[in-house]
């Protein structure tokens, strides 16, 4: 008899420690869903403003960029010292409405540098 008891008393725990679990899953998928619903509100809105430029004289690498965002909006611009001579700037910005959008401007003119050209180089070793 004792041992009947004792066998209902343990099957008694086990099932008050999963019905336990199950209660402390459930809040803390509840807690897990409140953050993310924090976390969806903080995106709701993005803004962020950046810019970086690089202006190295050795090695002639020039250029930046800057970059504005308030929601959906994006507006920004980069430009660079092309291997040619010339100078790129890029414009652009997106919207949910329009797309991504942008303008790209050559400024200078192309310059090769000086000598023999490829198609006369000998290819044959």
């Amino acid at each position: 008899m004792f041992k009947i008891i004792a066998l209902v008393a343990c099957l008694a725990i086990v099932v008050f420690a999963e019905h336990y679990e199950d209660e402390e899953e459930h809040k803390l998928s509840a807690e897990h869903f409140e953050v993310e619903d924090e976390h969806k509100d903080y995106e709701a809105n993005p803004e962020y403003k950046f810019e970086y430029g690089v202006k190295d004289p050795h090695t002639g690498d020039h250029k930046s960029q800057w970059e504005h965002r308030d929601g959906e909006i994006v507006v920004g611009s980069y430009s660079l010292d092309e291997a040619d001579g010339t100078h790129r700037v890029v414009t652009y910005n997106s919207d949910d409405h329009n797309g991504f959008q942008a303008h790209v401007q050559r400024v200078g003119i192309a310059q090769h540098p000086h000598g023999e050209s490829y198609s006369n180089i000998d290819q044959h070793h």
